[in-house]
């Protein structure tokens, strides 16, 4: 008995495509979508949640002010999840619509921002002990509540270093992702410049937190070069990402 495979059984015209998905102009739609969502959930997060609670050189206030919106940290820790999750999906997605510009280079920028992915997931550990410490400071109250306030202190200080050393990858990231964005011929070549740039920034940054003493005299300063091209630059690729036509489909 002879065995038929499915293409001599299927009639003409209607035999199975072996088409990929996504292509790489479904991809680029995936990923604009995960930058804009990335956005709004890292200014509800990190801006209006951390950064209205934490009280710099303040322990008792910043302990006091997450005791009393225990919810909205709560809250913002969702949504540093959902922005953890979110990169990955997007690195992929970023592999998938640069990958026939440079196939190793894709890839190896898509490897970077997993492992900033990787190390931003190992900071939410630091926020919920954060959670934890709180929640239980009652039964912890015969150790006294300095104890408690400096544990909490000293995650919140974890959390921030270790988002910090994964920023030096997202720096790498980004410079190998301005390169792609460069050499694509789709996309405007100030973009990937600036996304250059950036990534630059980030290295910086992470570079005077480690070898400056007063880095905090400078503070300022390092967050407008930071801040600056990576708002833009990444806000740019988002948008072009997510509306451009002149991805293949």
């Amino acid at each position: 008995m002879t065995t038929q495979s499915l293409e001599d059984i299927a009639p003409t015209g209607t035999r199975p495509t072996t088409a990929t998905w996504p292509s790489p102009g479904q991809a680029a739609r995936i990923a604009g979508a995960g930058y804009v969502c990335v956005f709004l959930l890292a200014i509800f997060a990190n801006f209006y949640v951390r950064e209205g609670l934490v009280v710099p050189g303040d322990v008792a206030g910043t302990v006091a002010n997450i005791t009393g919106s225990i919810w909205l940290f709560r809250l913002g820790l969702l949504a540093f999840l959902a922005i953890f999750l979110l990169d990955i999906v997007i690195a992929w997605a970023l592999h998938v619509v640069f990958r026939e510009v440079n196939r190793d280079l894709s890839l190896v920028t898509a490897w970077f921002r997993l492992v900033y992915s990787a190390l931003f997931g190992v900071a939410l550990l630091f926020i919920f002990q954060v959670v934890h410490l709180v929640d239980g400071a009652e039964s912890l109250a015969a150790v006294g509540p300095d104890i408690v306030n400096g544990q909490v202190m000293l995650a919140l200080e974890s959390f921030s270093t270790t988002w910090l050393i994964g920023l030096a990858a997202f720096g790498l990231h980004l410079v190998l992702l301005g390169r792609l964005v460069v050499t694509s011929g789709t996309a405007s070549r100030w973009m990937g410049a600036l996304l250059a740039v950036a990534g630059g920034a980030y290295l910086l940054d992470t570079a005077a937190h480690a070898t400056l003493g007063n880095y905090d005299e400078f503070a300022a300063v390092f967050l407008l070069v930071v801040a600056l091209p990576s708002m833009v630059g990444e806000g740019w690729l988002g948008l072009w990402l997510l509306l451009s036509h002149r991805i293949g489909r």
